[in-house]
């Protein structure tokens, strides 16, 4: 969607998979916040979402792991 990550590394984005969550959706995503999801992962299919942490540490830590997510909007 043309979310300049590098100007902004503190805006909450998740990729998705358009045919379950369609792009330009608000979402609350356990543990990290709400988000819009503008972004689609190549690997990123079914229920999978990919977060964007722009800290590689902090990216680390939140490693891989099952999440509840709501489409607010």
């Amino acid at each position: 969607m043309g979310i300049n990550l590098k100007k902004y590394p503190d805006a909450k984005v998740i990729a998705v998979d358009p045919s379950v969550i369609p792009l330009g959706s608000i979402v609350h995503v356990e543990g990290y916040g709400y988000a819009i999801a503008a972004d689609i992962g190549g690997g990123v299919n079914g229920k999978a979402i990919d977060v964007f942490i722009a800290d590689r540490d902090e990216a680390l830590q939140w490693g891989r792991k099952d999440v509840k997510i709501k489409i607010v909007e």
